[in-house]
């Protein structure tokens, strides 16, 4: 049984006569990216300032690797915030200082580091995110994505256990709300550390937390898994999530996991039980490669162009949805695998005629290595019966991947989205 680096058990938080934690119960699990969402004003930041240890409960315990904090020395508080940083929702990076004392501010106010040490930690930060060319710049000067940077190099420039990210995509584009998610999840990949976040955004969140909780009326009411979100029945998270049933991914203009498992399900209730259909899966091979040698939004322009070709081929025939942050998944209601593969070819086609990078398509005489970067599209397929779960038949139809299309991506200098 694994023992939650964060846990809070029954705590209770109010303010005046506002009660905005009830009896909260909450585990975060080292090296996962844990996302709390609810509605505005239901208690987020709250819960935030409780996991850092900046406010205490009314009553219950917050627990940091299984010991209460309410417990710890003064020497053990000092050390269980040292574990701590945190993302602002707007960066809070100060314009008057550069990114060089931006970054390194952490370090002058919490350390006794000499100048050179700072200075040796700071670059090395900075080469690690690619922002060394920008250190003498002051935060005005910056795009917003290499501003996200800056202050993702300060968080973690105390080599923190625990990185608290606060809606860090607030008036973003898809696009970018996606580029800075992938940022996030890929600099959690490297570092390892552990992410909690706060966010708005279904459901692009989701498809990087590991973990989802709903803070709903001062209480966790759900705690899990997108899979187990999707299939959970209870009235408070239907009535949370209701929306999505209304909206599109805004990324790929695709249907949200619960749109499409609702269609599904319809197309089957029309179904004998007898009948067969199929689903295609298709896969974006090595996203995260091309996210770190393109750059994060233009990694996320490529998930955009296949959500639309998808979307275009199959709409009047399908049924899709972006299923992962690289993959996408079409069920074909009165297909049969032999039937899906002859509409798969069309889109093998067009798919084919793409350009997704700016490049033509992958030549059999390579360039030189280390100038392009491969990137493929593959597709999957299986057929499936209306007895069966939807799941089931999806990785079915992952196993049988295979590369549809190949492009050629030539790398940037540094990825700076």
């Amino acid at each position: 049984m694994r023992i939650p680096i964060i846990e809070l058990r029954q705590v209770s938080k109010s303010f005046g006569t506002k009660n905005v934690l009830v009896q909260a119960d909450m585990k975060i699990y080292e090296g996962e990216i844990s996302t709390i969402i609810g509605k505005s004003g239901s208690g987020k930041s709250v819960l935030l300032k409780h996991i850092i240890g900046l406010l205490g409960p009314d009553s219950g315990t917050i627990l940091f690797r299984g010991k209460p904090i309410d417990r710890m020395s003064r020497k053990e508080m000092i050390e269980f915030k040292k574990q701590f940083s945190y993302c602002f929702q707007n960066n809070a990076l100060f314009d008057s200082m550069t990114v060089f004392d931006n970054i390194a501010l952490p370090l002058r106010q919490t350390t006794k580091m000499k100048k050179r040490e700072i200075e040796r930690r700071v670059r090395e930060k900075a080469e690690q995110l690619e922002i060394a060319d920008a250190l003498k710049k002051y935060p005005s000067e910056l795009s917003g994505g290499m501003q996200k940077r800056v202050a993702l190099a300060r968080a973690l420039i105390t080599d923190p256990k625990i990185v608290l990210f606060d809606e860090p995509t607030t008036g973003q584009d898809p696009i970018r709300k996606n580029a800075i998610f992938s940022m996030i999840t890929h600099n959690q990949k490297r570092f390892g550390f552990t992410t909690v976040m706060i966010s708005h955004d279904l459901p692009d969140v989701f498809f990087i937390s590991d973990r989802i909780m709903i803070l709903y009326d001062g209480k966790i009411s759900f705690q899990g898994t997108y899979e187990e979100l999707s299939q959970f029945q209870h009235p408070i998270i239907d009535e949370f999530i209701k929306s999505l049933e209304g909206i599109q991914d805004e990324l790929t203009g695709l249907h949200t996991n619960k749109q499409f498992t609702r269609r599904y399900q319809d197309a089957l209730d029309r179904k004998k039980a007898d009948e067969t259909f199929s689903v295609i899966v298709f896969a974006m091979e090595d996203l995260d490669q091309l996210s770190q040698n393109m750059g994060h939004a233009s990694a996320q322009e490529v998930v955009r162009a296949l959500g639309e070709t998808v979307n275009r081929h199959f709409g009047k025939v399908g049924i899709s949805s972006r299923t992962a942050r690289d993959r996408i998944a079409t069920i074909l209601p009165n297909t049969d695998a032999q039937d899906a593969l002859k509409l798969l070819e069309g889109i093998v086609a067009e798919l084919n005629a793409k350009d997704f990078c700016g490049l033509p398509l992958a030549q059999p005489t390579r360039p030189r290595s280390g100038a392009f970067i491969e990137f493929q599209v593959a597709a999957g397929i299986a057929e499936g019966s209306v007895s069966e779960e939807l799941e089931a038949i999806s990785k079915r139809a992952a196993l049988n991947l295979k590369p549809i299309a190949t492009y050629q991506c030539q790398f940037k200098a540094r990825a700076v989205s």
